[in-house]
């Protein structure tokens, strides 16, 4: 059976950040991961996980104005130097956090701006992060992310994260492959993660519609952990998914899939 890991952005959050790791130990977990850790201190962060015995997987390289609406800026020509700090503040917090890999979000496509410029700031931008990655011994990943959720995200489909990650060329480079968005925009999720497991280095999941918890839509969840187990998969899959109640209510499926 895979090993879950909490995504502390999504879930538990009907309380302050900070007190989502005790929910999460509470709730069965004994790993989590989260999108943004530098609105926090980054000591009270470990001691949050040191207390409770919880792994941190992964978390993101600043995104930009989140609250803006902006969903990452690896991308954009005009903020690669603001990125290039980004790896900086992201490698300190991973360094004292213990996280193994750090997640890209590539960003919106800009209005007017060239696609060559675009791919090649990208490109450049991930060779970049991945070599100073590298020196602190962590994996840079690139997600793919659906349109529907975020018109305009630059990447979107499997097979071009991993044309952007033979561009790149870099040997700590890898996928993230989420469940939830690689239906929404191509299916063919067994034969996709059976095709590239070897590219993907962390995996996610919710269900669709909806982006609940497995078991709530479409998804053959019990297939799919089977053939993860089949194909040998040892990494996480975070758990990125908006409860259909609250967290603690719906976190039956963990025990459902075990039994399957």
């Amino acid at each position: 059976m895979p090993r879950f890991a909490a995504n502390l952005t999504m879930l538990f959050n009907e309380v302050p950040f900070l007190e989502r790791f005790a929910l999460a130990k509470t709730g069965g977990f004994t790993a989590v991961e989260f999108l943004f850790p530098y609105a926090y201190d980054v000591q009270e962060i470990k001691s949050a996980l040191d207390n409770n015995a919880l792994k941190l997987v992964l978390h993101n390289l600043p995104a930009g104005d989140w609250d803006a609406g902006e969903r990452g800026i690896a991308c954009l020509p005009d903020r690669i130097e603001e990125f290039r700090s980004g790896v900086t503040k992201a490698i300190e917090y991973a360094s004292v956090l213990g996280a193994p890999q750090l997640n890209c979000l590539a960003g919106k496509a800009p209005a007017g701006v060239d696609s060559k410029v675009l791919h090649d700031t990208l490109v450049g931008n991930l060779q970049y992060a991945a070599s100073e990655l590298k020196k602190a011994g962590l994996k840079l990943l690139i997600e793919p992310i659906n349109t529907f959720d975020i018109p305009g995200f630059y990447l979107s489909k499997t097979e071009r994260g991993i044309a952007i990650l033979d561009a790149v060329g870099s040997d700590n480079a890898y996928l993230q492959y989420d469940i939830y968005h690689a239906q929404r925009m191509e299916g063919e999720l067994a034969n996709t993660i059976q095709k590239h497991l070897s590219r993907i280095a962390h995996i996610q999941l919710a269900d669709n519609p909806g982006r609940n918890e497995p078991g709530t839509g479409e998804i053959n969840y019990a297939y799919l952990f089977d053939l993860l187990d089949r194909l040998g998969y040892s990494g996480y899959i975070g758990c990125e998914y908006k409860p259909l109640k609250t967290t603690a209510a719906g976190l039956g499926w963990m025990g459902q899939y075990e039994q399957h």
